[in-house]
């Protein structure tokens, strides 16, 4: 697949992911750590604004992969 293809795809992929992600993270949120104190609250919101990294970064990294010669 050349690099053009990848990126294409992986923009694709980018936004069907961060989009779903997010929606799940407010879902869970707001079902789960909602009312349960601003210490809880504060750590789900970190862990959650964060977690989607690893998982963004290997798309990016494949993204950028270059051409086989």
């Amino acid at each position: 697949m050349k690099l053009r293809t990848r990126k294409f795809f992986g923009i694709l992929l980018t936004l069907a992911f961060v989009t779903i992600y997010a929606l799940v993270v407010m879902a869970v949120g707001g079902v789960f750590i909602v009312g349960k104190g601003v210490v809880a609250e504060l750590a789900f919101y970190v862990v959650g604004g964060l977690a989607w990294l690893p998982v963004e970064m290997a798309i990016i990294r494949w993204m950028s992969r270059p051409d086989a010669a």
